[in-house]
C-alpha cells in the first residue's frame, strides 16, 4: 500500500481502517471457508491462497515464477487435490525459457504439470499477457488441453460454481459486432460431455463475426472445441466450397420446446 505499487497515499482514505498482516504459512477462518497462505516466487513478493469450503477447494496463485525448488514445492502442497486451481499463465513456455526469466510469472505448461502431479480437478489459466489477443489465448488453451483435459482460460464475466462433485461453468458469449439472422446448413463434429464423438447436421442462425448459436441433438462438453462446416450458398447460385470454422463452446442451454440443446460458440479461426 505504498509507492510505487499503490498510487494513492493511504492518508487520503478517510474511513476507519483495521489491517491484519498475513504471511506465508498463515491459516485463518472467514465465514464459510478456511484459508491458507503460501509465499510465491515474485520480485516484489506475492501470496497464493487456498480456500477450503464445504462445496470444495479453490487455489489462487498468480504472480509466480517456477524454478525455485522451495517455492515450487510450496505451491504443489497448496494446490494438492484442489477442485479449482487458478494459476499464473502469462507466458508461453518458449517465452519463459528465452526472454522472461526473472519477471515473476509462469506458463500454461507449468500449470498443467502441477495440476497433473498433485491431482487438481480443474485448471484455470489466468494472468494472460496483455499483449496476447483472444486468438493467442485460444491457441494456448488448445495446447494445454492436449496435455490436461480439464483446462479453462479465464475470461471476463466467467463464473465457476462448485457444488459437491459437480462444477458449473458459465462463460458469456461475445455479443458485440455485426449480427445477422441466417439460415446456413452446417455439419458439426465434436465430443459430448461423456466423451462420445458425434457428427450431425444442423442449421446456423443468429450469426455474428464472433460466434453463433446453434441447436443440436447432442450436448457437447462446455469449453470443448467444435469443428463447424458451413455450406456456402455463394452469390447468384455459385459455390466456392464449404466454409470451415473452429471454435469452442461457451454456453449450453436446454431448449424444452425443441427438445434440443442450444449451444453458443465463439469462433477462434
Amino acid at each position: 500500500m505504498a509507492h510505487p505499487y499503490f498510487p494513492v497515499d493511504i492518508s487520503a482514505m478517510s474511513a476507519r481502517r483495521n489491517f491484519t498482516e498475513v504471511g506465508g504459512g498463515d491459516q485463518f477462518d472467514v465465514p464459510g471457508a478456511r484459508i491458507k497462505a503460501t509465499w510465491l516466487n515474485h520480485p516484489q513478493g506475492c501470496l497464493g491462497f487456498r480456500f477450503d469450503t464445504s462445496a470444495g477447494s479453490i487455489v489462487y496463485a498468480t504472480d509466480n515464477e517456477p524454478g525455485d525448488p522451495k517455492f515450487d514445492r510450496s505451491l504443489r502442497q497448496l494446490a494438492a487435490g484442489a477442485d479449482i486451481f487458478i494459476n499464473d499463465a502469462q507466458f508461453t513456455p518458449e517465452q519463459l525459457a528465452a526472454t522472461r526469466k526473472g519477471w515473476g510469472h509462469s506458463s500454461w505448461l507449468e500449470g498443467v504439470k502441477i495440476a497433473a502431479e498433485v491431482g487438481v480437478k480443474n485448471l484455470v489459466l489466468f494472468h494472460h499477457d496483455p499483449d496476447s489477443s483472444d486468438k493467442n489465448v485460444d491457441s494456448i488453451l488448445r495446447e494445454a488441453r492436449d496435455k490436461f483435459s480439464n483446462v479453462w482460460a479465464a475470461a471476463e464475466g466467467m463464473v465457476m460454481t462448485l457444488g459437491g462433485a459437480n462444477l458449473d461453468v458459465v462463460i458469456p458469449a461475445v455479443r458485440e459486432g455485426l449480427r445477422r439472422d441466417t439460415h446456413f446448413r452446417a455439419t458439426v463434429t465434436g465430443f459430448t460431455a461423456a466423451g462420445m464423438a458425434f457428427e450431425e447436421e444442423t442449421v446456423i442462425s443468429d450469426l455474428s463475426l464472433h460466434g453463433a448459436l446453434i441447436y443440436l441433438d447432442h450436448s457437447p462438453k462446455l469449453q470443448s472445441e467444435l469443428q463447424v462446416q458451413l455450406d456456402n450458398p455463394g452469390v447468384g447460385g455459385a459455390k466456392d466450397g464449404p466454409l470451415r470454422l473452429r471454435g469452442y463452446v461457451v454456453r449450453i442451454e436446454p431448449e424444452a420446446e425443441k427438445d434440443r440443446t442450444a449451444v453458443g460458440i465463439v469462433f477462434t479461426e
